[in-house]
């Protein structure tokens, strides 16, 4: 085998001693052929060695692609990871123009996520690509997976005589069938193993439905389908997670919705968690048009030019009801959420989407969708100083690059470090660092990111309870709210949440307008904390509820 100038095995980077042994028992579960093969690149390339042995000793998960198509991993170490990625996402298009079978067209989106996991894992883990490169390179292989999902969807409707026209280059054009790519996946900074969050819509005025194809029957099917194709578990694994919760009232609503219905929904009762998601909102698969379409109608929603008083205190609210801990409280290490825990990632893309919506609807430099390229902006348009705005960059990138190497153990959508000093010693080696230096620098990079968190709105007064977060936005629970809940006395936390999220949805009269759910927010510890203290709060607060 030989490998070009620019291929991955060239440009790996050395790192920390390697795993003799590990590396020896990975080669050893190799054909011979692929042994002799990869055992010739380790000796021409010392760095390889060093970077199989991290991946043997630290993820069973990569291990075990490594051991399954060990031809794969050649083929990957002999060229370019960006000819790579390309030809990966090249496949997908043309498995769903050729492929009539379902079955097979699972298939191959499985096994391209496979190989396009082991190619981002080899480049990140080598050194090759940093974390802009990773995340951009997740993005791009998922948008071409639900792409390629869709097109294969679309067709298989035109042969079945549901659709009456097809364009012939791309069966999303002008299908009415809109894809959109919320959160990580619509800002490109997707992680490594994540769910990806979509929100569908279908335009029943420009669908070419055949007469007697009833629009929103055909587009739910069409959206469950598209699901199954990408996430339920086959002999080859699945491809992706997916998860439609983001949508207008999840729990009242189809998985697919009417373009007008959202667009009357958002106009006339969307919330600000709702405006925040829709900034990273970006057109993934089907009517790209009719996406890019979409977004355009709602941006008064989501970027107003005038807010009063009461409209900021509800974007704050988004902050401040998250307990953000002034002071110099210790965060510990060992069993910590870099996501969710304080001074984690969520901090960070917080402090960035409130500014983005206080400040964007007059400033539209503020509206970009990526959280390192807003800090930029943010600082450039004076709302922060270029100090913090470096000092956020660099601490985002470090916890992006821990959630990676968490989730490329075993393929896991964790965030959360070991508890156990064995197990954080053992992901430090796989990080290539010192457990003692790795527990230092996550220390400083957790403090960091709680003082700027903390100081964004600190004249603000806590909409947190003593008790600690309650956070009801979104489509699911907020895990810190569900430990708050239990620790108020609610024995069916999650009941609670839900409820409480479908009165910020409106689902009462008394709550759908903006200034009630504003003063909602405002009430919410407050009240939460009253019937906590009765004699069974959980009965309590359904008696509240129905009043």
């Amino acid at each position: 085998m030989t490998t070009g100038a620019g291929s991955l095995a060239r440009r790996l980077v050395p790192s920390a001693a390697a795993d003799a042994a590990a590396l020896g028992a990975l080669l050893a579960d190799l054909p011979q052929r692929e042994r002799d093969a990869l055992a010739g690149l380790v000796q021409q390339y010392p760095a390889l060695g060093e970077m199989l042995a991290r991946v043997a000793a630290g993820s069973p998960f990569l291990g075990a692609l490594i051991r399954r198509d060990p031809g794969a991993l050649l083929t990957l170490l002999g060229e370019p990871p960006e000819a790579a990625l390309d030809r990966l996402c090249a496949s997908l298009d043309a498995a769903a123009r050729v492929l009539e079978d379902e079955d097979a067209m699972a298939s191959a989106l499985r096994r391209g996520r496979a190989h396009a996991a082991l190619l981002v894992a080899l480049a990140d883990i080598g050194g090759v690509w940093g974390c802009d490169e990773v995340t951009g390179a997740l993005s791009r292989f998922a948008e071409a997976a639900i792409s390629a999902a869709a097109a294969f969807l679309l067709r298989d409707a035109h042969r079945q005589g549901q659709i009456a026209t097809l364009a012939p280059g791309d069966p999303g054009e002008d299908s009415g069938w809109v894809i959109l790519g919320m959160g990580k996946l619509g800002a490109r900074e997707l992680n490594y193993s994540s769910d990806i969050d979509l929100i569908v819509l279908f335009d029943q005025e420009t669908a070419p439905l055949k007469e007697g194809v009833e629009a929103q029957k055909f587009f739910v099917r069409l959206t469950k389908r598209l699901a199954a194709l990408l996430q339920d578990i086959t002999a080859d694994g699945y491809a992706f997670r997916v998860d439609l919760r983001l949508r207008p009232d999840p729990r009242a609503t189809q998985v697919a919705i009417g373009v007008e219905a959202a667009a009357i929904y958002y106009e006339n009762m969307g919330q600000n968690w709702e405006r925040a998601a829709m900034i990273k909102a970006r057109p993934v698969g089907g009517d790209r048009e009719a996406g890019r379409a979409f977004l355009q109608r709602l941006r008064p929603y989501v970027w107003r030019k005038h807010l009063d008083f009461a409209a900021i205190a509800d974007v704050q609210s988004l902050k401040r009801q998250i307990h953000a801990v002034k002071g110099h409280g210790t965060i510990a290490v060992l069993g910590h959420n870099v996501k969710l825990g304080r001074g984690g990632i969520r901090e960070i893309e917080f402090f960035v989407q409130t500014q983005q919506l206080i400040a964007g609807g007059r400033n539209g430099a503020l509206r970009g969708r990526r959280t390192l390229g807003t800090l930029n902006a943010l600082a450039q348009a004076k709302w922060i100083t270029p100090e913090a705005a470096e000092e956020l960059k660099a601490a985002y990138r470090f916890l992006r690059t821990l959630e990676h190497r968490l989730q490329m153990v075993n393929d896991e959508q964790t965030q959360t470090l070991p508890a156990s000093p064995e197990g954080f010693a053992a992901f430090a080696r796989f990080l290539g660092a010192g457990p003692e230096a790795l527990a230092q620098r996550l220390s400083e990079t957790f403090a960091l990111v709680q003082g700027h968190y903390a100081r964004l709105f600190e004249n603000a007064g806590e909409l947190a309870s003593d008790a600690g977060s309650l956070v009801f936005t979104g489509g699911e629970d907020d895990p810190e709210t569900i430990f708050t809940l239990e620790r108020l006395g609610f024995r069916r936390p999650g009941e609670v949440s839900a409820t409480v999220r479908g009165w910020h949805f409106g689902r009462y009269a008394a709550t759908r307008s903006a200034r009630a759910r504003e003063l909602l927010t405002e009430l919410m510890p407050a009240l939460l904390a009253a019937l906590g203290q009765t004699a069974d709060p959980d009965q309590a607060f359904v008696s509240f509820d129905r009043f």
